[in-house]
């Protein structure tokens, strides 16, 4: 916990000395977005330094006590000694509990990409479910959904959806999502009653702005094509679907749901702005962390992390192992208690680790 309090530490006095620099007065965007984090950081800095005084106290006192002969004073440093341990102990719980606290990212809005994996049809069917499940979330939320780019399948769903939603706290509460949602029930072309399995994948990504994510130009390869969805004749007339590719990264990201060029640029752009800022983020925990995870389940694609049974109304989560027999429920956008025994569960987890 200390390691990850002096990191902090540099953290606010690295913030405080370019926010001084006159350089940063004529970026506004990016002064804000340094007010921030530098506010985040405050309350946190400032009860550790008072951590690290009282430990600095309590080491002048044991101090006094080896050298000093005279018993009146004795008795008072062992008294003083003995409030100042009480005190370290009240303080160090309580940054305990601080460090607890939200992930930096956590009221970033996020980009969610939802693609169906294996069965088919049946797959691209549940993709469509689970978009409308996170939407009507986010409706009860007052958050807004933007579709960026999506794939209908043929029978009906999303061979790939992906989309923004904004609000306050979004990546807060839509972040254990990714991973492999599992659907098991009977398809509606399945005459004789057998239930399926298939599975679909959903990233989570917090969206980052241009002053998290510098691209340079130079970077980036663009490419313009026709549109080859719904739209009209207008959408395949002309060149407005757009692919940027990454060159440093390899990252490859298309856009076509838009009418225009530069829009979909734009939204192409905020896509890739975001998985390279979920590239730094896994790279940095990988390097912080080793093998000991802080967070809920891996956050890879590739886990199956819950699990939804239609014969049995029944939703289970497998990272906590938590289920609940009201899928009908939850696939009308009511994941409230599915997510806060995942923020229950992650607490735990990074309680453990902090201590």
């Amino acid at each position: 916990m200390f390691e990850k309090l002096d990191s902090l530490l540099k953290r606010y006095d690295e913030l405080h000395g370019l926010m001084s620099g006159h350089d940063i007065m004529s970026d506004m965007d990016r002064y804000q977005k340094l007010a921030k984090e530098l506010s985040s950081l405050e309350n946190v800095v400032k009860k550790y330094n008072e951590y690290k005084k009282v430990v600095s106290e309590i080491n002048d006192a044991r101090h006094l006590l080896e050298k000093e002969v005279n018993k009146e004073i004795i008795e008072m440093a062992e008294k003083e000694t003995e409030e100042l341990e009480e005190r370290k102990k009240q303080l160090g719980l309580k940054l305990e509990e601080m460090m607890l606290e939200e992930d930096p990212d956590s009221d970033k809005d996020v980009i969610m990409e939802i693609r169906a994996g294996t069965g088919g049809a049946e797959a691209s069917l549940f993709a469509g479910d689970l978009f409308r499940m996170y939407s009507k979330y986010a409706a009860k939320n007052n958050w807004k959904v933007e579709i960026i780019d999506s794939h209908s399948a043929e029978g009906g769903g999303f061979k790939e959806v992906i989309f923004a939603v904004k609000g306050h706290s979004v990546y807060k509460r839509f972040k254990y999502e990714k991973g492999v949602h599992r659907v098991q029930r009977v398809p509606a072309t399945e005459a004789s009653g057998r239930i399926h399995t298939s599975a679909v994948t959903v990233a989570v990504l917090a969206e980052a702005e241009e002053v998290d994510i510098q691209i340079s130009p130079q970077d980036i390869r663009l490419d313009v094509f026709r549109s080859s969805g719904a739209g009209g004749q207008g959408v395949n007339k002309i060149e407005s679907a757009v692919r940027i590719t990454h060159i440093p990264s390899g990252m490859v990201v298309t856009c076509q749901d838009e009418r225009s060029q530069n829009k979909n640029k734009e939204k192409a752009m905020r896509v890739l702005r975001a998985r390279l800022l979920e590239h730094i983020r896994k790279e940095h925990e990988e390097k912080v962390a080793k093998d000991r995870r802080i967070q809920v389940g891996t956050g890879d694609r590739s886990e199956k992390i819950r699990t939804y049974n239609f014969p049995d109304r029944r939703v289970t989560d497998h990272r906590i192992g938590f289920t609940i027999h009201d899928l009908p429920n939850v696939m009308e956008g009511d994941m409230d208690k599915i997510v806060e025994a995942l923020i229950q569960a992650e607490k735990k987890l990074k309680l453990n680790n902090v201590r």
